[in-house]
């Protein structure tokens, strides 16, 4: 059993804790006044406990709800139970939302959490080696050949927690966490133990290791019961199966035993396209593959993928940036398929999903327009703003099989929600909510966070969690890493 998993995360046996990853009570000292009017609603997150956010404009991701340029949302313990333009709601708590926009938490459907201590280090990389001189500090051999093999349990654990805190602070309020960091079962478990700790919703996505001895796939078992024997928690799983990886058939065959969905990275770059066309042929695709990127595939793969159901997780600013090859945008949304946003690596890229959704934005209207100034006959609608949104919170937790939980400000679902700032300098004075959101806004604006009911960020500060403390560690496991890797640290490298 991993050392770093305590009584809370790891330790729990399904039958003593059938839920080990509901979110915390609140942490202490929480309860304090925020630096804006009003004090913290007290519990949230408890049974019992009802909030009122009153008077903010309600962005809620649902043709059924509807949008309201000031209302309200009431939470019951970790649930949405109404919203409406106008909420009597009695001894409720109430947190004033008076020049906030109230919208659903974002949604991360791939991001390399176990690499937050080596952000930026591969800023001008590209993904795999080209043979030429400036490219050989690159993704695939840096990274994975040479960083990751020197990660101790410990690193995995500070790494996650701190690029989780980190993200939730920015209003990403679930991520699939890809970790290609299973190299023994206690890294597995420090995995898991730091997506715990971070208090969000999250998936576990269980992908390869590179130790002699390592037990994936095998191990998906053990922490499909150990963890994951209920969905009903924060955290669920998904089985990784990368198709080139030697042995992938019996990750996909034990993942859906354990009827856990299928994800994978489709990247023309790393010599994908037969492999991916052989499989498409023999129709073993399903509604529970997540294909990662999609980059240069045939359009017979790109119909037996839509056909399957299968859904798509676009990296757009990591894809032009490092050579995956073009997002394809169009082709996903043509073809009528599910897809959301990602982060991918924050050692190129900021894991902030204000640039996920104005790089996703921006590149499917250039190639719209180009198209338009270049004087074709027909033309892709240009994307708008809450398109962008929808990509980024509703059709995420599609993609994750959460959508009954979270993505919309839906009565019923939990309660995974953002206040963002409308009336800072950035943004004031507001005059389009979708516009304000992609166009506008930065994690700055990110005011207030809760996760299913309960205040993870409030006015500004993030709650819970000695961050200095955590900066020193990832410090220190960053600077194991880089010794023992034989790179040099160079900060203008």
């Amino acid at each position: 059993m991993c050392r770093f998993c305590n009584s809370t995360a790891g330790a729990m046996s399904p039958a003593r804790a059938p839920h080990p990853f509901r979110a915390m009570a609140d942490a202490p000292g929480s309860s304090g006044l925020g630096t804006a009017t009003g004090a913290m609603p007290r519990n949230s997150g408890r049974g019992g406990t009802r909030i009122l956010i009153r008077g903010g404009s309600v962005l809620s991701m649902d043709n059924a709800v509807g949008n309201f340029a000031q209302g309200d949302v009431l939470i019951e313990g970790a649930r949405i139970l109404e919203v409406a333009a106008r909420i009597d709601a009695g001894d409720a708590q109430v947190i004033d939302a008076a020049g906030k926009i109230v919208m659903p938490g974002f949604i991360d459907t791939h991001h390399h959490q176990f690499e937050t201590g080596l952000r930026s280090s591969l800023a001008d990389a590209i993904v795999v080696n080209d043979g030429r001189p400036e490219n050989a500090r690159n993704y695939y051999e840096t990274m994975l050949l040479n960083f990751s093999h020197h990660y101790r349990p410990e690193d995995v654990y500070i790494n996650e927690l701190y690029g989780g805190l980190a993200q939730l602070d920015a209003g990403v309020t679930t991520v699939m966490d890809v970790s290609q960091i299973h190299h023994s079962p206690e890294h597995s478990d420090a995995v898991v133990k730091g997506l715990a700790d971070a208090g969000r919703r999250g998936v576990f996505g269980y992908f390869e290791g590179w130790w002699e001895g390592k037990k994936y796939p095998q191990d998906a078992r053990r922490l499909r019961e150990q963890y994951f024997s209920s969905d009903d928690g924060l955290l669920t799983m998904v089985m990784g199966g990368e198709i080139y990886i030697e042995g992938y058939e019996e990750a996909w065959k034990i993942g859906r035993e354990l009827d856990l969905q299928i994800a994978l990275h489709v990247v023309t770059t790393f010599g994908m396209t037969p492999t991916f066309d052989a499989l498409a042929r023999q129709g073993v695709f399903g509604p529970d593959n997540i294909f990662i990127h999609m980059t240069g595939m045939t359009d017979d793969a790109w119909k037996a993928a839509a056909d399957a159901g299968a859904h798509v997780s676009l990296s757009v600013p990591i894809e032009m940036h490092m050579r995956h090859g073009m997002p394809p945008i169009q082709k996903a949304l043509d073809l009528g398929m599910s897809v959301s946003l990602s982060s991918d690596v924050e050692c190129t890229m900021s894991a902030d999903f204000f640039t996920q959704m104005r790089g996703l934005l921006t590149l499917q209207r250039m190639l719209a327009n180009e198209s338009a100034l270049s004087g074709a006959a027909e033309f892709p609608p240009l994307m708008r703003c809450v398109d962008a949104i929808r990509h980024a919170t509703l059709e995420g937790a599609k993609g994750l099989r959460l959508d009954h939980k979270t993505g919309s400000l839906t009565p019923g679902k939990e309660a995974d929600i953002l206040l963002l700032d409308a009336e800072a300098i950035n943004v004031a004075p507001l005059n389009n909510v979708p516009g304000a959101v992609v166009t506008l806004m930065d994690r700055s604006n990110v005011d207030t966070v809760m996760v299913a009911g309960q205040i993870r960020k409030w006015r500004g500060r993030l709650l819970g969690h000695d961050l200095d403390k955590l900066r020193r560690e990832l410090e220190q496991s960053r600077d194991h890493i880089y010794a023992k890797a034989g790179v040099a640290h160079d900060l203008f490298a």
